[in-house]
């Protein structure tokens, strides 16, 4: 945990720090159930501290967001995907 705040640290804009850190979460966090919720909790967390409204992520849009953000992401930081 201590390199995942570390990261999201060195990241300036708080709109690319809440994306990043709600993928990274749901990335390392090790239970099947519960890592959306608290990964988009995050997310949210920072981008309303920042003055950003409050993301909402509808189910049917669901799967076409997190696929969308697991490849920007894994581009950035260039991580193996999990496929």
């Amino acid at each position: 945990m201590e390199t995942y705040f570390d990261l999201l640290d060195e990241e300036e804009h708080s709109g690319v720090r809440a994306v990043l850190g709600h993928w990274l979460l749901g990335y390392i966090h090790p239970y099947p159930d519960g890592n959306g919720r608290l990964a988009r909790f995050v997310m949210n967390a920072v981008l309303a501290s920042s003055g950003y409204p409050w993301a909402v992520i509808r189910l049917d849009q669901r799967r076409r967001y997190m696929q969308a953000l697991e490849l920007r992401v894994l581009e950035a930081i260039s991580l193996p995907s999990r496929s």
